[in-house]
């Protein structure tokens, strides 16, 4: 039987054959169609299991991608990233089933791998020569490599705001770069009225079939992963929104077709100086209002008008649960930097904004400690070639007057740990959770030449104090044999260890009278789940101004 594809309107559901992509319902004119499949069929003939025999790749989900024909099908391994466990950042937030969706594994170095392969596929099974995508950096480098691939003549409109690098990276695929100096909203109004003056496809975001429908298969390789199940969050940051859309259309159909229970709640997060859609959901409204001049640094997010996109993300939220949070340009790059030192993995600064705001979620209670959490990586730091092209690689195209400048960030380091380490030497760690002390070492040891001893127990955290004589004592309250409170009465009692400061960790939600006991014997508490290393430093700070 042949593969059958529909689309349907999602205002007025009207299902017709699914041919080609097309610009609107032919009953309403809404311009948002959803691809439908026949999912019971499907379902009664095991296509979960057909799957597990076939190699990984996004094109393991062949039946539920808008291809009739595998032999256009436009691949470079795209997909089959690896969802890794989060170990220490999971530690350091107090969370046990943290994932991270290792989206910069892809043939570009993004998860725009798996839209510019299902959209570029879809475009030579059209028989199309030339088409047309405004960006802000990584749709334009992916679709330039699969066009190349493709042997499909690209026009790559991009905000001049978008980081060089990025543009010669598009160039050497042999895209023609076009730099608009503009917002991004301005460069998509003028790659579409290039496009409509010469007859050519231009990518739609959330109103293109193709690149929704890409999405998806995060959603199927996560719920897969998970040993068919699903998250309890989905967290990405956003521009556009929509990959979240496509993530969720994935999870509805794995539920339809009996894989997986249950639609996981979905974290939206977007940069502060261009967060449109948080504004709107924290003040309750369902439409977002358009930032009209983005104020950020991280460009690739600078999409001030998110249209319908929102609506659809908004309505998935009320249905399924979920979350939208907005982070300062200054706290991701603070959280790009801890992704890259707690677990090794160095991301782009989009990315980095989607763990910024898991940050402030856990911090915020909104994501509980059991909770199994996907967050999507969706890009890398990598390095691209700077030499070969020479200096015109791109032409030019004025549609601003003025171009706002933003001031750069300050660098986030702790300076005033350079003032502390001749002061600082041994650190003893009292931690009954191995995980957690590791950690906390770590970070001591990756900051300056300490000398770190760490004690499994209360008992043996008092014996270590006394024979190391530390400058610095750092414990939990909750401690199977002599707990927190005991071990600090006992320092304190100590004429030779009363004035060491000491820092407590801990996960217990303190009483007034616990909190009231600790002020008058220590010098800084942290709560487990909400601190990070930076702050645990600058506890360190405070401890030795203090004493």
């Amino acid at each position: 039987m042949g593969k059958k594809i529909e689309l349907e309107c999602i205002s007025c559901h009207h299902r017709f054959h699914y041919e080609k992509p097309i610009l609107e319902c032919p009953v309403c004119g809404e311009t948002i169609l959803q691809a439908k499949y026949d999912l019971e069929s499907l379902r009664r003939t095991g296509w979960g299991t057909k799957i597990r025999q076939r190699p990984p790749g996004l094109w393991r989900y062949y039946e539920l991608l808008p291809l009739y024909n595998r032999a256009n099908i436009v691949t470079m391994g795209e997909g089959g990233t690896p969802l890794l466990p989060a170990a220490n950042l999971g530690v350091m937030l107090g969370m046990k089933y943290l994932y991270i969706k290792d989206e910069r594994q892809g043939p570009t170095g993004s998860f725009k791998d798996r839209q510019a392969s299902v959209a570029i596929s879809v475009l030579k099974e059209m028989g199309a020569q030339e088409a047309v995508v405004a960006s802000t950096g990584n749709v334009a480098i992916a679709y330039a490599a699969y066009a190349a691939r493709a042997g499909i003549k690209l026009w790559a409109f991009v905000t001049s705001l978008v980081p060089g690098d990025k543009m010669r990276e598009a160039a050497i695929y042999g895209a023609e770069v076009i730099k608009v100096t503009g917002t991004y909203d301005q460069t998509k109004v003028v790659a579409a009225q290039f496009a409509r003056k010469k007859g050519l496809f231009v990518e739609r975001g959330i109103k293109s079939i193709a690149a929704v429908e890409s999405m998806k298969t995060l959603a199927f390789e996560i719920a897969e992963q998970l040993g068919w199940r699903a998250p309890d969050w989905y967290i990405q940051s956003v521009s556009g929104g929509m990959g979240p859309i496509g993530v969720a259309k994935g999870f509805k159909e794995l539920v339809e077709l009996g894989l997986i229970e249950k639609v996981p709640a979905i974290g939206v997060v977007q940069s502060a100086g261009c967060a449109p859609m948080v504004r709107a959901f924290k003040a309750g409204q369902g439409v977002a209002t358009p930032v009209e001049n983005p104020k950020t640094l991280i460009i690739t997010l600078a999409t001030g008008n998110p249209g319908r996109a929102y609506e659809l993300i908004w309505d998935h939220v009320r249905e399924y649960g979920g979350y939208m949070e907005e982070v300062s340009d200054q706290e991701a790059f603070e959280a790009m930097h801890i992704l890259a030192k707690m677990d090794g993995m160095s991301v782009e600064p989009a990315a980095a904004v989607a763990f910024a705001g898991l940050f402030k979620m856990v911090r915020a209670g909104i994501i509980k400690p059991d909770d199994v959490v996907v967050v999507n990586a969706s890009g890398h730091t990598f390095p691209v070639e700077k030499q070969i092209l020479g200096d015109r690689w791109a032409r030019d195209v004025d549609v601003s007057q003025v171009a706002e400048k933003v001031a750069l960030p300050e660098e986030g380091l702790l300076s005033a740990l350079e003032q502390i380490r001749e002061s600082v030497h041994k650190v003893v760690i009292i931690e009954d959770n191995a995980d957690a002390a590791r950690l906390l070492g770590r970070i001591l040891k990756a900051r300056g030449d300490y000398e770190v001893h760490i004690a499994k127990g209360g008992r043996e955290g008092i014996e270590m104090a006394h024979k190391v004589r530390p400058d610095l004592i750092i414990t939990d309250l909750m401690m199977p044999d002599v707990d927190g409170f005991q071990v600090i009465d006992m320092l304190k009692a100590d004429e030779k260890l009363e004035d060491v400061p000491i820092i407590v960790i801990t996960a217990k939600e303190l009483t007034v009278q616990e909190r009231e006991r600790l002020n008058r014997q220590i010098t800084t508490l942290l709560q487990k789940g909400s601190f990070l290393d930076e702050e645990l430093l600058q506890g360190i700070v405070d401890a030795l101004s203090k004493s």
